[in-house]
């Protein structure tokens, strides 16, 4: 319980920190949210009025517990671009998101722990050079190069997916998933790499440990040795991994859904960063790093309740 406690209140301080900074960053860009509201053209009193009805010209110190209030209370206020209230577009554009995310975690591990579980028992032989040199390519080359291929092959020879555009789940859910697959499989291949590798990694040392020999001995057949009870203990870290990668997605979703043309949250950042939506870039940028820890926060939880030995620590 006490660990719990303490994994939350470094969420809620690590949280504390990124309001601190995206706030200071977002500030410090240039340009007049003012004069992006009105236009070039505007007359200066006009403009000056709107600066003090929005509260530009209050201190930093008053703006950012304005920012921090508003957040707590539910009001995230007006994009200026889009014209809606921004918590509407956040869990419009979030669920969006999370298919693509959900769909590439999901493929990376289908992928990553079979193909490292088999380097891993045929190590120093053929099939680990053939897992290694596909951990490698998928490592080697950038996410948006995968994406790319993805539309020539899946989209325009074989025609079998599209190659852009978001279907809201509400409508069609299977649209959706149509949608999201291409880009959740170039993130997917990129990220099963590294879990492949970590996998395979891991698995190495199990498979070298006393309690495998013991296993071995008493007869039990290789795929209960493998499955059963090697697989079971190297399983935790690989799942921290993961786990630690959803930043990494939601990095890498940005170029992916504009590639795709994919409305999702990557688009909606890309969109506030192009038109330098104040309001709305501050929240993209804490509701990320917001999921980015509760993630990495479920994932720790979920290592304690496999691993018996954190518990019992």
């Amino acid at each position: 319980m006490t660990y719990i406690l303490n994994r939350l209140l470094s969420v809620i301080l690590t949280l504390f920190l990124i309001t601190i900074v995206t706030f200071a960053v977002t500030n410090i860009l240039p340009g007049d949210v003012a004069m992006m509201i009105m236009g070039t053209q505007s007359n200066p009193e006009a403009l000056e009025g709107l600066r003090q009805s929005l509260g530009l010209n209050d201190p930093l110190l008053v703006q950012y517990g304005r920012w921090v209030a508003g957040m707590l209370t539910g009001d995230w206020g007006t994009s200026l671009i889009f014209k809606q209230p921004i918590a509407e577009l956040l869990v419009q554009k979030a669920a969006a998101s999370a298919v693509i995310v959900v769909m590439s975690m999901t493929i990376a591990l289908v992928l990553a722990v079979p193909l490292g579980v088999w380097a891993a028992v045929h190590r120093d032989k053929w099939q680990d050079t053939t897992s290694s040199t596909t951990a490698l390519l998928g490592v080697s080359l950038p996410d948006f190069f995968w994406g790319i291929v993805m539309i020539l092959v899946f989209a325009r020879w074989l025609g079998w997916f599209p190659s852009s555009g978001f279907v809201d789940p509400a409508e069609d859910f299977l649209g959706t998933l149509r949608h999201a697959f291409l880009p959740s499989l170039a993130l997917g291949l990129g990220l099963m790499a590294h879990l492949t590798r970590m996998t395979r990694s891991t698995m190495t040392g199990i498979l070298n440990q006393e309690f495998i020999r013991v296993a071995r001995a008493k007869g039990l057949s290789e795929r209960t040795v493998i499955w059963r009870y090697a697989l079971a203990n190297a399983i935790g870290p690989v799942i921290t991994i993961a786990g630690l990668q959803i930043g990494y997605l939601f990095g890498s979703i940005i170029v992916m859904e504009f590639l795709f043309s994919y409305t999702g949250m990557g688009w909606l950042t890309y969109q506030a960063l192009l038109n330098r939506d104040l309001p709305l870039i501050q929240a993209t940028v804490f509701v990320v790093a917001a999921v980015v820890m509760l993630t990495n926060l479920a994932v720790d939880l979920l290592y304690v309740a496999i691993d018996p030995r954190i518990r019992l620590g």
